[in-house]
């Protein structure tokens, strides 16, 4: 029962890692589900929930019952899905509150903090795929890391914050929120409804929350499918694109960038915003170091049944 509680817990603390990134322009909630090891379980797990809904809504008004939709409703992990949405609804709502006006006075050394974290996340899908890179893999990820670096470029433009705007935004940003490398504020701040969510988040204003919602899920419901038939599909391939696109959109989070993003060279408090980068690399290396020694304590077990248990991934 305890070690239950636990994991419900600690799954929470994930989900309430992911809510936080998201509030940060330019973090991907995608990344830190990467680091935290649990990534592709939510996207199969979503896929699955979108999948029984769709044939729930297929199916029952023709009377042929629920049978198709349950099987696809008991893949999914509930358990996980709910202690991880409970956590990222609670940090994000704190977040907003606390973090993204820190966020905005001392912009240069958090960005060097995410920056540095994200630099070291790189390493999470160039091994997770468990095989070697070719040339043309390299080649590749080079590419989409070169589109990711242009369009993280682009100068904040403003629309108006239209119902059907809103929801064509939250339908995009949701998308974000599950990509690696994309970040759903940084997309939000594109179009110059950052600052308009963050309000209605930190006043409840109920009205922009629920288009905002719909939005989301349209979006979540069309994208989460694709990926997750990528993953299925072509889990090496798709993990070179990721690692591609995070390795572009580094470029969100360089530290010394002006408000129409144009980047320039290291000036000012440089050590101190070093340190920062160095600080948000360590961390990742430590939580990748913990989750390999439980990852093979875990493994253990199984090695004398199973000699390729102990392979490690990337080899």
């Amino acid at each position: 029962m305890a070690k239950t509680v636990g994991t419900h817990l600690f799954n929470g603390f994930r989900g309430a890692l992911i809510g936080t990134a998201e509030v940060v322009p330019g973090v991907s909630g995608g990344t830190v589900a990467l680091i935290v090891g649990i990534y592709e379980q939510l996207i199969t797990s979503a896929g699955h929930v979108v999948s029984g809904v769709r044939k729930a809504a297929s199916d029952l008004p023709r009377g042929r019952g629920g049978a198709r939709a349950a099987a696809e409703f008991r893949q999914a992990d509930w358990a996980v899905i709910f202690a991880v949405l409970i956590g990222m609804a609670i940090a994000a709502l704190t977040a907003a509150k606390l973090l993204a006006p820190i966020v905005e006075e001392e912009q240069q050394r958090a960005y060097a903090f995410f920056f540095g974290l994200v630099l070291a996340s790189l390493w999470v899908p160039y091994s997770g795929s468990g095989r070697r890179w070719s040339g043309g893999h390299y080649l590749l990820a080079l590419a989409v890391a070169a589109v990711a670096f242009v369009l993280t470029g682009l100068p904040p433009a403003h629309v108006d914050p239209h119902p059907l705007v809103v929801m064509a935004a939250a339908a995009v940003a949701i998308c974000a929120l599950v990509l690696p490398g994309m970040s759903g504020s940084f997309i939000l701040l594109t179009l110059g409804l950052y600052t308009v969510t963050i309000e209605a988040l930190n006043t409840g204003e109920l009205g922009y929350i629920a288009t905002f919602g719909v939005g989301a899920a349209i979006g979540l419901s069309c994208f989460v499918k694709l990926l997750q038939w990528l993953l299925e599909h072509y889990h090496h391939v798709t993990l070179v694109v990721l690692t591609g696109l995070m390795a572009g959109s580094l470029r969100a989070l360089w530290p010394w960038q002006d408000e129409e993003r144009n980047v320039f060279a290291p000036a000012g408090d440089v050590p101190v915003t070093i340190v920062c980068a160095v600080v948000g690399f360590a961390l990742v290396v430590a939580v990748l170091l913990v989750e390999r020694r439980v990852r093979a304590r875990r493994e253990t077990g199984a090695a004398p049944d199973n000699p390729a248990a102990g392979v490690t991934r990337g080899t």
